[in-house]
């Protein structure tokens, strides 16, 4: 399939696409020029694909331990899948890695326990938000169809330039 020039050398235009699927995922909405949202769109639908066709993909295993007084102890883990865990990493290759920010008024110390356990926000994100999401409304619509995760809505023509604006948003 034929891939808009965007008028940039090829490196700069991974760049900027990398860069604008990773704010789209991240923030649920753009505003950028029309060319550049249906090329945006296309990426990052291929990206949610990817997590939703693989999301449920876990394993799960006991693990007997010894605690400190010696007692057996039974730790159920839960790992990615193979499929789950090949997405990730294809994932992980198209967008950028985003560090999760403090809330507002949130204490040092409650945002390393909160953040502790995330290694890839963004990619958690994915998972662990708009992929359930997704799933559940594939399963809605008839015949279970996938895609349809972006919208892109025209808004008029930008000053100075005159090249057409859009909005592109997660659905």
């Amino acid at each position: 399939m034929e891939q808009r020039k965007l008028s940039r050398a090829t490196d700069q235009r991974d760049a900027l696409l990398r860069n604008q699927v990773t704010q789209l995922l991240w923030h649920g909405r753009i505003e950028t020029t029309y060319e550049r949202a249906k090329e945006v769109s296309r990426i990052a639908e291929k990206l949610l694909n990817k997590a939703v066709n693989s999301y449920l993909d876990t394993e799960k295993k006991v693990v007997v331990r010894k605690d400190k007084r010696g007692r057996d102890t039974k730790l159920e883990i839960v790992n990615d899948g193979s499929k789950k865990l090949a997405a990730r990493r294809a994932i992980m290759r198209k967008v950028y890695d985003i560090p999760e920010l403090r809330r507002e008024g949130e204490a040092a110390p409650t945002f390393r326990a909160r953040t502790a356990h995330i290694k890839h926000p963004l990619v958690e994100k994915i998972f662990n938000e708009y992929a359930p999401r997704y799933h559940d409304r594939a399963k809605n619509i008839a015949g279970g169809a996938l895609g349809g995760y972006t919208r892109v809505l025209k808004l008029g023509f930008r000053r100075g330039d005159a090249a057409e604006m859009a909005i592109i948003e997660l659905v």
